[in-house]
């Protein structure tokens, strides 16, 4: 299968507009229409329906936009690893989410191995998982919820969530909330990431962004903490997070407050299953010892 074609699709996939994919891609509009075609042709399968008003997945669209994230992935991961092979490099990337700190288990390595480059990877909800997947990472310190095809986790410490609320919110200033007492504001993030909001009763949008924000959240969605932070502080809407990510973003103009009723966010160790590094194991390790997480091999964690 042509990779660029299926990078292609990917774009109009999650567009769902041919002229954004296009801009995206920084293409013409019809060659990215006729490569979809071509990749269509290949599959003996349409992907898209089309019409003056839409653009939308078929079923085998769908389909192949589950799929192809992986395989893509995959194909990244191993030019990076033969491109290291062949340059004679010699590190470890470990990759983190904002609020979690890796310098404990990263001094530990070098201790063990003292000319070794360990490198560290800032990564964000949307790719924590993923820089495992394509080879900018031997191993990512995520927070769950992710999608764990291709991964092993090996499951480290828990943190309680806190709401994240402007200064003038109706509920700063309490020592506690429930979940259900945000059901009237407007979640400024992947409602994924907060799955307990999925079944809130009715929402309605509490922002002042008319036309930007909506009771389903902002569009294009946010992608960075930053980014929510600037909308929280504007009144349009509010955030979960886990504690030491609310803490390490200090503004004066945000509040947080602890979410008593919903399960603490669980921060793993995650790494490709199908292409472990030969140090993982060994961080994994020293990472389990240093968070506390449970000692010894078992289901979700590296054999010795």
């Amino acid at each position: 299968m042509d990779l660029r074609k299926l990078r292609y699709f990917v774009a109009v996939a999650e567009e769902l507009h041919f002229g954004r994919a296009a801009a995206r891609l920084h293409i013409a509009q019809p060659v990215l229409s006729r490569q979809v075609r071509a990749l269509e042709d290949e599959l003996r399968a349409r992907l898209f329906d089309r019409d003056r008003r839409a653009t939308t997945l078929t079923a085998a669209g769908e389909q192949l936009l589950r799929d192809a994230p992986g395989l893509l992935a995959e194909a990244e991961a191993l030019r990076r690893r033969v491109r290291r092979a062949a340059d004679g490099a010699a590190g470890f990337t470990v990759a983190f989410m904002p609020g979690i700190t890796v310098t404990g288990p990263v001094k530990a390595l070098l201790a063990r191995h003292p000319g070794l480059e360990v490198r560290v990877l800032r990564t964000g909800w949307h790719d924590q998982a993923v820089v495992v997947l394509d080879g900018r990472a031997d191993v990512s310190l995520v927070r769950l919820p992710v999608d764990r095809r291709g991964l092993r986790l090996l499951p480290l410490f828990t943190e309680p969530r806190v709401a994240v609320l402007p200064r003038g919110h109706r509920l700063a200033g309490k020592t506690a909330l429930g979940i259900a007492d945000l059901a009237d504001d407007v979640l400024l993030q992947d409602p994924d990431a907060v799955p307990e909001w999925r079944d809130l009763p009715h929402r309605r949008g509490s922002g002042t962004g008319a036309g930007t924000v909506s009771a389903s959240g902002p569009e294009p969605p946010l992608r960075t903490v930053e980014e929510k932070l600037e909308y929280v502080a504007a009144l349009h809407g509010v955030i979960v997070l886990p504690l030491s990510a609310a803490a390490y973003y200090t503004r004066s103009d945000v509040c947080h407050v602890p979410i008593e009723d919903i399960a603490p966010n669980q921060v793993c160790l995650a790494w490709d299953e199908a292409h472990r590094a030969p140090l993982t194991s060994e961080f994994a390790e020293l990472a389990a010892a240093h968070f506390g997480g449970g000692p010894g091999p078992g289901p979700d964690r590296p054999g010795r």
